[in-house]
């Protein structure tokens, strides 16, 4: 074989073998550097851009972390700390805020519907992974409970309310798009097979591809659904694409690569050049940030669009908490894992 060609068929099988481990790789190495800057001793989760305080949401995007990692003593390090300190000892759902220096950590009872499902999936993940029966008797707890407790039907759709308390009305439910994490409930319903899991995530896939309001049709941070089916930006909140919905399509490209939708959020992202993207848009005014994109934000946008690299996953010393997270998040979307 000529010298050259054995060369360049040497680097074509290294490039491929590491475009092959970019997402386990990473996953791991940025782990290590994830639970040195975010991980207490204690075991909970430091939330470096919100007054470090503690919330479901981190322990259970840890969690995930953990298992990618294969890290189990610091799956049980966070979960221990989560069982004791969040879980409500009544509906098993967890209180969703802890902050350290309040004189009552936990002043709001409410649960976070996303922190309790990414909690029940990373369980059901380290149950699979470790041969840990007692992960997946706490698993098919939470998801019982959330059934029980966030998921209503309305206007003609199954959806999960954002928590327990404060988002239900007479004649309109609040929802955050952000917290429909297809992936979780895929596995739920691989797992229970229960025909109530399997219209929830058909109804929201077809709330999201029923909106018909806002440039480029996409969901906002919070929104209201009526009780006539029709869905609008949420009035206590500004009408933009932002920080929680930036999560819609990283959820859906790790549930269903090709679903239609995801054309809506690459034609947002191509709207802009890469350099100069808004970290958000008010989709009614169309008002956007002074600054661009970064990070996590950028992470996910470049996921979407089928264009991470190893760089968009790094976590740098200018990450805080959720944009590492994003980073994180956007490696096992590509994976999926």
């Amino acid at each position: 074989m000529n010298p050259k060609v054995k060369v360049l068929r040497l680097l074509f099988v290294a490039l491929s073998l590491l475009c092959f481990s970019i997402t386990t790789m990473s996953a791991d190495l940025d782990w290590q550097t994830f639970k040195h800057r975010f991980l207490a001793q204690d075991g909970r989760i430091i939330d470096t851009g919100n007054h470090n305080i503690s919330h479901t949401e981190g322990q259970g995007f840890s969690m995930l972390f953990a298992v990618a990692a294969n890290d189990q003593k610091e799956f049980d390090h966070i979960w221990r700390w989560t069982k004791k300190y969040l879980q409500d000892p009544q509906t098993k759902l967890f209180y969703w805020k802890y902050n350290p220096i309040s004189a009552n950590p936990i002043e709001d009872k409410n649960n976070a519907s996303d922190g309790d499902v990414l909690i029940a999936w990373a369980l059901l993940k380290a149950a699979k992974k470790w041969n840990v029966p007692e992960y997946l008797t706490e698993s098919d707890t939470i998801v019982r409970s959330l059934l029980k407790y966030t998921v209503v039907e309305f206007g003609g759709y199954k959806v999960m309310l954002p928590g327990r308390y404060g988002f239900t009305a007479k004649n309109e439910v609040i929802i955050n798009p952000s917290y429909f994490i297809f992936p979780a409930w895929n596995d739920f319903l691989r797992r229970t097979h229960l025909a109530e899991i399997k219209t929830l995530i058909n109804d929201c896939y077809r709330l999201l591809q029923d909106i018909d309001w806002g440039r480029f049709k996409l969901p906002t941070d919070w929104i209201s659904l009526s009780a006539t089916g029709k869905t609008y930006p949420a009035a206590r909140w500004p009408a933009r694409v932002s920080y929680d919905a930036i999560r819609v399509p990283m959820y859906i490209k790790w549930a269903e690569p090709n679903n239609p939708i995801l054309v809506r959020w690459s034609d947002w992202f191509r709207a802009y050049p890469r350099n100069s993207m808004p970290a958000w848009e008010n989709m009614v005014d169309q008002s956007t940030a002074v600054y661009p994109m970064r990070g996590g934000l950028m992470a996910v946008r470049d996921l979407t669009l089928g264009q991470l690299s190893l760089s968009d996953t790094r976590v740098l010393v200018s990450d805080d908490y959720y944009s590492s997270s994003l980073k994180l998040l956007s490696v096992l979307a590509a994976a999926g894992e």
